[in-house]
């Protein structure tokens, strides 16, 4: 565990730099069952978003440039002048854009269940409307009033909605609800739903540029190929996956899928000799 800049990160393993990034309501602790066979090959980087877990809670902005400005002193920090980046749900916007506006800095870039801001091609996930909590979350104050004291209950019924009923460990589970804890933690968690808008924006913008950087969309239910819609008119190289019969938490409901995903991808690296 390393503390960079206020962000909290899980480091392990040594080779090309990996960067995992969690979302709502999450930790590192998503990754758990994926870093170790990762950090076999590569140096694995799973931060806590800022605000959220260990990681310190300033006043400030959760869009998306925010949490692209976060990869980059990260890797400063850490020595690490490229990296290929995965990330899922909250963090995808912030990971799309790091990987638009500094792509000298990303190898490969992995993103997963979630939505590229408004970019076209969401248009039939979005038909009835997006997701009730989107809502919920982003009117001030709202939230983190209602669901004080039962937080422990909302985070277990997201779980239970993103493994299908199969549930996660009881250690992790006890750790992403620990995390998300007390009015704070709330608020900052919500925080990057009220920047949406801000975020979405700042995408579009960037978007008129290529995505240039070797991508992958990975979709499980319920966001299915939505992003890789979104992303197909804008990437060079892009690869679409739709993992069956998985859930929204990927990496703990369907830990060797993914790596069967995500290693093939990332080995050019290796072969390449990147570091």
């Amino acid at each position: 565990m390393v503390e960079v800049n206020g962000l909290n990160a899980t480091v392990a393993g040594t080779g090309p730099a990996l960067v995992l990034l969690h979302g709502f309501p999450h930790t590192w602790q998503l990754w758990s069952e994926v870093v170790p066979p990762l950090a076999e090959h590569y140096r694995v980087i799973a931060p806590d978003l800022r605000g959220l877990g260990a990681s310190s809670r300033p006043e400030g902005a959760s869009h998306a440039q925010a949490v692209a400005d976060d990869i980059d002193t990260l890797l400063d920090a850490l020595g690490e002048p490229t990296a290929a980046v995965a990330a899922i749900d909250l963090a995808v916007p912030g990971a799309l854009l790091f990987a638009l506006t500094k792509p000298e800095r990303v190898r490969r870039i992995v993103l997963m269940e979630s939505l590229a801001g408004r970019l076209p091609g969401a248009e039939e996930f979005l038909a009835g409307g997006p997701p009730w909590w989107f809502g919920f979350h982003a009117q001030p104050g709202l939230a983190e009033t209602v669901l004080s004291g039962h937080e422990a209950e909302y985070v277990g019924w997201f779980i239970d909605q993103g493994t299908h009923g199969r549930g996660i460990s009881p250690a992790v589970q006890r750790a992403f609800a620990d995390a998300y804890t007390g009015p704070d933690a709330l608020r900052r968690a919500f925080a990057y739903y009220r920047a949406l808008p801000e975020s979405a924006r700042q995408i579009a913008e960037a978007a008129q540029k290529r995505l240039s950087v070797p991508a992958m969309a990975i979709g499980a239910h319920p966001v299915g190929d939505a992003l890789e819609r979104q992303l197909r008119p804008i990437a060079d190289d892009l690869t679409g996956h739709v993992i069956p019969d998985c859930g929204h938490l990927i990496p703990l409901d369907r830990p060797e899928e993914l790596l069967d995903l995500l290693l093939p991808f990332l080995s050019r690296d290796i072969l390449a000799g990147c570091r």
